[in-house]
């Protein structure tokens, strides 16, 4: 039989099989002498353990089409990460490290804003040009008021996806909607430093239907770009690349130069003043990091 990784702790793999049930599974110590892990993603084959109800070995891994490196799953199609327009306000910078992040895994992105029915037109507005620029798909939602939440399902059909984000901006509320058997337990917002309390723990998939999966992981709180040259950068940027032509130098950082053309197109409006800074902030952390 046939069936899926949706979670592995402390040995045990958990696998959602074609025949609807999850079972409870170890791998056959042939994995560890050929020196492979299980990952959570991972399509197997197992075998069922007799006199033993919903227990079973996984005897062999089926060809992985993707790996991710962080969160560490396998087969994923597709990234969504969500952050909150306000309480908690979000930390546009992250969502920059995320989205590089996903580009290097070569993983479209869609961003979700969640709560907005608390924000105005005009928050929307910004969020919503500045994202679509550098070629991302941009939603607002509200599983509170149920807001979008069918086009988020529309988005994940047929696929697996990575669900990802801050802590306390809704990731759990969203899953119990899409999952009702899921039953997540939603975190409150601490009032002291306006952030959430994560409740995700580990990584773990949960079905919306045989077809469709969505990957929870565990709230991040920073990204760092240690494996990414200042000089790379722009690359993930792609609303920048339209300007380069106009740069005077071959090789233009978009930083202090003059006749720069991408800074040029954002002092006309052109680029995003959200995306720039964050481009100029994390243009200096590569510049000053420590090699070793």
């Amino acid at each position: 039989m046939q069936g899926k990784i949706v979670k592995g702790i402390a040995g045990f793999y958990y696998v959602y099989a074609e025949d609807g049930n999850t079972y409870e599974c170890k791998a056959k110590g042939i994995f560890r002498k050929q020196n492979i892990k299980p990952l959570v993603g991972d399509n197997v084959e197992l075998e069922c353990l007799e006199g033993q109800e919903l227990k079973g070995n996984i005897i062999s891994l089926l060809p992985r089409k993707s790996q991710l490196i962080r969160p560490a799953v396998a087969n994923i199609d597709q990234a969504m990460v969500i952050f909150a327009i306000t309480k908690p306000e979000p930390n546009l910078n992250l969502l920059d490290r995320f989205l590089i992040m996903m580009q290097q895994q070569n993983l479209t992105t869609t961003i979700c804003f969640s709560k907005s029915d608390i924000a105005t037109e005009a928050e929307k507005d910004n969020l919503r040009q500045a994202y679509e620029a550098c070629g991302c798909k941009v939603l607002f939602i509200s599983s509170h008021k149920e807001e979008g939440v069918e086009e988020v399902k529309a988005l994940l059909e047929g696929k697996t996806t990575t669900l990802a984000g801050p802590s306390g901006v809704g990731k759990s509320t969203l899953i119990n909607y899409l999952c009702p058997n899921a039953d997540m337990e939603v975190g409150e917002i601490s009032k002291k430093i306006a952030r959430g309390k994560n409740t995700t723990r580990h990584t773990q998939i949960f079905a919306i239907n045989p077809q469709s999966f969505i990957l929870d992981t565990p709230g991040f709180s920073s990204l760092n770009l240690f494996e990414l040259e200042k000089e790379e950068l722009h690359f993930y940027y792609p609303e920048f690349e339209q300007y380069e032509s106009e740069c005077r130098f071959r090789g233009c950082a978009h930083i202090s130069e003059p006749d720069c053309g991408v800074k040029k197109a954002r002092a006309e409006g052109k680029i995003s003043e959200i995306r720039y800074h964050n481009y100029e902030l994390l243009y200096e952390e590569l510049k000053n990091q420590r090699k070793y």
